[in-house]
């Protein structure tokens, strides 16, 4: 019996797709195309490699300039990051 692929492995899949940055997105994590996955995981890199996440809850991120000019400037939760950085994607 054949084995059937995983849903999320299928090559239509949205997260799978290359997406064009904005100019402000490219500046924090490279240039563009890229897939929206990839963007997620170097928005992270970026997060977590100058210390943006709040000491006192974690799932929450305290914006710097840079990653402000993507996000905003306030304290955010993790959950509504990915919806502030698809305003970036087209």
């Amino acid at each position: 019996m054949a084995k059937e692929e995983p849903v999320m492995a299928t090559k239509n899949n949205a997260l799978s797709k290359p997406v064009t940055l904005s100019p402000q997105l490219e500046e924090l994590i490279g240039k563009g195309p890229m897939t929206r996955a990839e963007v997620t995981s170097k928005v992270w890199e970026y997060i977590k490699a100058h210390d943006l996440q709040a000491a006192s809850d974690r799932r929450n991120i305290e914006p710097d300039d840079k990653l402000g000019g993507v996000i905003g400037t306030e304290t955010i939760s993790m959950f509504k990051m990915t919806a502030a950085v698809s305003k970036h994607l087209s």
